[in-house]
């Protein structure tokens, strides 16, 4: 039985996993497999690449032979250039710098917040219902201590006519 190393797909349309799987040569792509040795993730950025290093040297010393891609990726992490023998077994895989943990996210955050100067607050637009509120407040304040411009309507007539009279200059109905 003729053995392969290669790729089995996995994932959706356009975001692509692979598992490297040990399969007989004659199985479909993603078809029965012997054993998972692997995983390549091409779209992540670097590709994340996870190979079995012990497995994968026992499969290539038994026969099995590598797919095209297989064997890119078993350069790329040094088990080809062990397996043949060759320098630079350490091979030039590139690893993501690991993420953050999120607590010390947030305790960052609230520190450089607590250590900003606070800015005043920015007084917002007063909505309708809340100008209708302050209206009956201002018509309850005692007559004495509005100004004249804020006289009720009922008085401004009299007070007008009043002042007119004073002067000498008399409406042009009452004269």
């Amino acid at each position: 039985m003729a053995v392969k190393i290669r790729l089995k797909r996995m994932g959706k349309i356009r975001a692509p996993h692979y598992r490297v799987v040990i399969v007989d040569s004659r199985k479909k792509r993603d078809g029965k497999v012997i054993e998972e040795i692997g995983k390549y993730h091409p779209k992540e950025e670097p590709s994340f690449i996870e190979v079995q290093s012990d497995r994968a040297q026992y499969w290539l010393g038994v026969g099995a032979q590598p797919s095209e891609a297989v064997a890119a990726i078993l350069k790329v992490t040094g088990d080809w250039q062990k397996f043949k023998g060759e320098p630079g077994a350490e091979g030039t895989l590139k690893t993501a710098a690991p993420k953050r943990d999120k607590a010390e996210i947030f305790n960052e955050a609230l520190k450089e917040a607590g250590s900003e100067p606070k800015a005043e607050a920015v007084t917002k637009k007063a909505k309708k219902s809340e100008v209708k509120e302050e209206a009956p407040a201002a018509a309850e304040t005692p007559a004495a201590e509005t100004p004249a411009a804020e006289t009720p309507a009922a008085e401004t007539p009299a007070a007008d006519a009043e002042q007119q009279a004073a002067e000498g200059d008399a409406p042009a109905d009452k004269a």
